[in-house]
C-alpha cells in the first residue's frame, strides 16, 4: 500500500483529469473548486455534469465516455451513492486513477465504489482532496489535510 502523499503525487502527475459533479451554480460546490484550481494550475480538465452543457465557462460533458481522447484520471465529486456507477464507467474506459473527493462531511467516498475500483485495477484514493497536495495545494487545504489526518478523515494508506 502507498502512502496518501505518494498516491496523491502519482494522481497529480496525470495531466488530463475529469472532474464529476461540477455545478452550473458554483457557490459551495467542492467539485467546482477542484475543477478551477486544476485548470488554473495548467491541467487539462474536463467538467462532467449530465445536466449542463457549460460550467465554469467551459464545455461540460454528460459522462466520461463523451470526453474526446479520454482522460488519465478522474475526481469523483458527486454524492457517494453515484460513485459506484462512475467507478464502473472508469473501469470500462480503462481509467486507472480515481480520487473520491471528501473534505469535512460525507463527500463522495463510497466503500462499494472503492472496492469495485480496486478489484478492477484502479488506483483509488477514497477521501481527502487533490488540492491538499503538490502543485495544487494552498495554505487552507494544507491545514485541512493536517486536521483531517489527525481526525482520521482521510486515509493514511491507499
Amino acid at each position: 500500500m502507498a502512502t496518501l502523499k505518494a498516491a496523491a503525487a502519482e494522481f497529480l502527475a496525470h495531466r488530463r483529469i475529469a472532474v464529476t459533479g461540477v455545478s452550473r451554480t458554483p457557490q459551495g460546490h467542492g467539485s467546482n473548486v477542484v475543477y478551477q484550481r486544476l485548470r488554473d494550475r495548467g491541467y487539462e480538465v474536463f467538467a462532467v455534469n449530465p445536466n449542463a452543457e457549460q460550467v465554469e465557462g467551459d464545455h461540460s460533458y454528460p459522462d466520461l465516455a463523451s470526453i474526446p481522447g479520454g482522460v488519465d484520471a478522474v475526481v469523483i465529486g458527486t454524492r457517494p451513492e453515484t460513485a459506484e456507477a462512475t467507478m464502473r464507467e472508469c473501469a470500462d474506459l480503462g481509467v486507472t486513477h480515481v480520487w473520491m473527493h471528501r473534505g469535512f462531511g460525507p463527500g463522495s467516498a463510497s466503500d462499494a465504489a472503492a472496492e469495485y475500483g480496486r478489484g478492477h485495477g484502479i488506483h483509488v484514493i477514497a477521501g481527502g482532496c487533490p488540492l491538499m497536495f503538490g502543485p495544487t495545494a494552498d495554505f487552507g487545504h494544507k491545514a485541512m489535510c493536517w486536521i483531517l489526518s489527525l481526525s482520521g478523515g482521510i486515509p493514511r494508506q491507499v
